[in-house]
C-alpha cells in the first residue's frame, strides 16, 4: 500500500511540476499539398492536384511525458479538378490546424511524433467560379500525421487531412437517357501534406 501511495505521490508531483517545465516554441511551417476532390455522385471522379502552404506555427510540449499541442495559421493554395471536366478553380484558404501531439526521443538529436486534431479552413479566394461551381466560405476537416524532429529545430512531417464538411457544390445539366435533368453534387477536398517546419 505504501508503494502505491508513493507512486501516486510521485505522479502528482510530476503533473504539478510539468507546467513549470512546459516548452513553448514558435516557428514557420511550409510544404506541399496533394489534393483530390471526392464527389457525392459516382459518375464524377476527382483528379490529383498539387499546391503549397506556408505560415507561422506554435508548439507547446510537456517534456516529461512528451504530450503537447501545436497550432498554425497557414495560407494554402491548391486546385480543384474533376476528370473529364476542364476547370481552373483554385482553392485559396487560411488553414488553422489544432493538433494534439505526442513526441518521443530516438536520441539526443533525433525524435519523432504523431499528431491528430481538427482543422478550420476559411476560403479567402473566389466563392463562385462558374455557374456550375460554388465554394463554401468555411469548412472543417481533420488531421492525422506523423513526423521526425531533427537537431531540435527542424520538423519533417507527413499529414492526411480529410474533409468533415463539404468544400462546395458542383451543379450541371445532362440531356437524354434516364439521367436527364439538373444534378447537384457535393464536393469534399481531401489532402496529403508534406511539411517542413523550423522552430526557434
Amino acid at each position: 500500500m505504501k508503494k502505491i501511495i508513493s507512486v501516486l505521490m510521485v505522479a502528482v508531483c510530476l503533473m504539478m511540476a510539468a507546467p513549470a517545465q512546459a516548452q513553448l516554441h514558435f516557428g514557420v511551417k511550409g510544404g506541399l499539398n496533394l489534393s483530390k476532390v471526392s464527389f457525392s455522385k459516382s459518375d464524377l471522379k476527382g483528379d490529383n492536384k498539387t499546391g503549397w502552404f506556408i505560415g507561422p506555427m506554435a508548439e507547446f510540449t510537456l517534456p516529461i511525458i512528451g504530450i503537447g499541442a501545436d497550432v498554425a495559421a497557414l495560407y494554402s493554395q491548391t486546385e480543384l479538378a474533376a476528370k473529364g471536366y476542364s476547370t481552373d478553380a483554385k482553392l485559396k484558404t487560411i488553414e488553422i490546424p489544432v493538433n494534439l501531439k505526442w513526441s518521443f526521443g530516438l536520441g539526443s538529436m533525433l525524435g519523432a511524433y504523431i499528431a491528430a486534431g481538427p482543422q478550420f479552413d476559411f476560403n479567402i479566394g473566389n466563392k463562385i467560379w462558374t455557374r456550375e461551381l460554388s465554394l463554401k466560405k468555411s469548412t472543417t476537416s481533420f488531421n492525422v500525421g506523423a513526423g521526425l524532429k531533427l537537431i531540435r529545430h527542424l520538423q519533417l512531417g507527413v499529414n492526411y487531412n480529410f474533409a468533415l464538411s463539404k468544400t462546395g457544390t458542383y451543379e450541371y445539366y445532362t440531356e437524354g437517357g434516364s439521367g436527364d435533368g439538373h444534378h447537384s453534387v457535393n464536393i469534399k477536398n481531401n489532402t496529403w501534406q508534406v511539411s517542413l517546419a523550423y522552430l526557434f
